[in-house]
């Protein structure tokens, strides 16, 4: 028996036979010469080749278009434009014509400079575009040398996909049905890999390095994705707790629905919201099937990212208007781009910043790129008369930037007029509050705000100086510090004052250890991973404010986050000893 842990990228529990999803069987690629009168035919070959892979995704598309969505559709649309580029085919064609190599070598040479050079980046999301321009160059590859290989649609058994690294294309057709849990050697929270188990509810671990070379193919494992645990070969004792879990998980979310309805209120009458963060219009209905009262946080750049180019207006007015339908009249939070950092727009943006983190991202990207930002806000604009919506601007670090950004949305606004496009004048307005300039400077802001939404995950890490991704010193970023507790008290504080509601979108919201403790901090509403409301939804309405303001008030006091820690756990097996 052996424990791996990794990345948690998707919650659950999953217990069964490995299936190692390797490229093993791929067929070794000939690399040979040929005459300059052959290299008509080789480029006739590579241009056929690339017309069967079209039909193919064509096909698919067509056959899964009622699980796919338009941002999926349109990264498997973008992966054969790859090769329809005219630089990128006049590359290849050129590379052809010198060295006189066969079609098959020349695509996969230019293939591997190009993803050497995406996995050299310091920027995780240009690493994960790697696997994008992989795919596209094996899949015609494989076109060219008439093999097929196994699709993951035609799993016939249960299993737990054991992978190194898992292409979209992969994870699109997979038999959702028969794939229990993903294990992968690579990938990050962010990746296409993660996004997706996410939205099909599959429990996975990534980001695990070693895990192929580990497990045996048929071999029995455990994924704990709620843990970011593997265990290979567990004992009878290991499978047995594990078997109990899965039980109690499965019983307790079966449970737990049955709460989806009601209101989100404590035992002496205080009601707060729970909502849903989503990254895809599809995740709307998801969100209602676990009772979220509307969405907190939508993620606008994915959008963006998926393509890998600004999204036209059109495309993203009918995104957003999707998920206004959805929800009915429950509210819709959009955030504008929040592009940088660590989620680049290869069209735009590069990598060689030295702390992208700290630099050209959220709104100080799109302020300086005015058409792209008025052209994200005028499609939000037309949206507002479609259902319920409320817009919000991140990474704000100072009354400057506001003022800033609400005179590009008065722009926009008089734009919408004169081409006669209706909005909703009354459309609220917030924004994220990450930085801890933003967190001290709250009861100014608050005066031009709507509405805050504390986004934790960056507040944390700038707060703290952590760089999360960093695990050598990962363990630093922790939440339950008294200093980032303080910046969420005195930000929440500033909002009641003004008269303005306090929400929270980071991760924290969704920790069910957390939930007493910002309610007693007075938080207005949680906005969270869909799978997550049902549980966190059952303890604000299993506790008392009374209790919980108690508890922050201690917490407040603490001088450690090891002791706020004990302090929340102690709690929670106080008060819920016999959940």
């Amino acid at each position: 028996m052996e424990y791996l842990s990794g990345i948690s990228a998707s919650s659950g529990i999953a217990i069964g036979k490995a299936f190692l999803y390797l490229d093993d069987d791929a067929p070794e690629i000939p690399r040979y010469g040929i005459q300059k009168e052959q290299v008509v035919k080789e480029w006739e070959r590579f241009l056929s080749a690339v017309g069967e892979a079209r039909a193919e995704v064509a096909k698919l598309l067509e056959a899964s278009s009622r699980e796919m969505g338009r941002e999926q559709t349109e990264l498997l649309e973008a992966h054969l434009l790859m090769l329809e580029d005219e630089e990128f085919q006049g590359r290849i064609k050129e590379t052809l014509e010198e060295r006189l190599e066969n079609i098959e070598w020349v695509i996969r040479d230019i293939a591997h400079e190009l993803t050497q050079k995406l996995l050299s980046s310091p920027d995780s999301y240009l690493r994960e575009r790697a696997v994008d321009i992989a795919d596209v160059a094996r899949r015609v590859i494989y076109k060219l040398l008439s093999f097929r290989r196994f699709s993951l649609a035609d799993l016939t058994g249960d299993v737990i996909l054991v992978v190194h690294d898992l292409s979209p294309m992969d994870a699109f057709v997979m038999n959702k049905e028969r794939v229990k849990g993903i294990v992968m050697d690579m990938g990050s929270r962010t990746s296409h890999t993660a996004i997706l188990a996410r939205a099909f509810e599959v429990p996975a671990v990534l980001g695990l390095s070693r895990a192929t070379r580990l497990i045996d193919d048929g071999g029995q494992i455990i994924v704990d994705g709620t843990a970011g645990q593997v265990v290979i070969d567990p004992d009878a004792r290991t499978l047995k707790r594990y078997k109990n879990a899965f039980s109690r998980y499965r019983r307790s979310a079966k449970d737990l629905l049955q709460y989806k309805d009601y209101p989100a209120e404590t035992t002496d009458g205080h009601k707060v919201i729970l909502k849903a963060n989503i990254e895809f219009p599809e995740e709307a209905e998801q969100a209602l099937r676990y009772g979220a009262e509307g969405i907190g946080l939508y993620r606008s750049e994915f959008l963006f990212l998926s393509p890998g180019h600004p999204a036209e207006e059109e495309v993203q007015y009918q995104a957003y208007r999707k998920v206004l339908k959805s929800m009915g009249d429950k509210p819709v939070t959009i955030r504008t781009l929040d592009l940088g950092g660590d989620k680049l727009l290869s069209s735009i943006q590069d990598s060689d910043e030295k702390n992208p983190l700290l630099g050209w991202r959220a709104v100080r990207f799109c302020l300086s790129l005015p058409e792209l930002f008025k052209t994200q806000l005028r499609a939000l604009l037309r949206c507002s008369v479609e259902g319920n919506l409320r817009i919000m601007f991140p990474m704000i670090s100072g009354m400057e930037e506001l003022i800033d950004v609400l005179a590009f949305f008065e722009e926009a606004k008089e734009e919408c007029r004169k081409k006669g496009q209706p909005y909703n004048e009354d459309m609220p307005v917030g924004i994220m509050i990450e930085i801890p300039a933003a967190a001290v400077m709250a009861d100014v802001l608050a005066k031009k705000a709507d509405f805050f939404s504390l986004g934790t995950n960056d507040l944390v890490q700038y707060s703290l100086a952590v760089d999360r991704g960093n695990e050598k010193i990962s363990y630093l970023a922790q939440p339950f510090h008294p200093g980032v507790l303080r910046l969420l008290k005195t930000t929440i504080d500033a909002a009641h004052n003004q008269g303005i509601k306090a929400a929270l979108c980071g991760e924290l919201a969704g920790d069910p250890y957390a939930a007493p403790l910002l309610l007693g901090l007075g938080l207005d509403e949680f906005s969270m991973n869909a799978s997550a409301l049902p549980l966190v939804k059952k303890i604000i309405r299993d506790s008392s404010m009374e209790d919980c303001g108690a508890l922050a008030a201690e917490a407040l006091a603490c001088s450690s986050w090891q002791r706020i820690a004990l302090l929340t756990e102690e709690w929670m097996a106080e008060f819920f000893s016999d959940e």
